[in-house]
């Protein structure tokens, strides 16, 4: 009876080690998403900044204007 108990006590204190450090492999995965995402998300603001700046620049306005005319004398 002992023994069996002995044996209970080691493997809940192995399974428990084993949990703890998949959290642990769990939370360092997490953070490398995180950096990835984090890394992602500046890129798209700088991308949408350089739009941001065409699509409100006057030569960009007087572009579409004028491809506006082309489509105009076409049809």
């Amino acid at each position: 009876m002992t023994a069996i108990a002995i044996v209970a006590i080691c493997a809940w204190a192995l399974v428990s080690i084993v949990d703890s450090a998949k959290d642990k492999s769990r939370k360092k995965l997490n953070t490398k998403e995180v950096d990835a995402y984090k890394k992602e998300i500046a890129d798209l603001k700088e991308r949408v900044s350089v739009l941001e700046k065409i699509v409100t620049d006057e030569r960009y306005d007087l572009k579409k204007q004028f491809a506006d005319l082309e489509k105009d004398r076409v049809a």
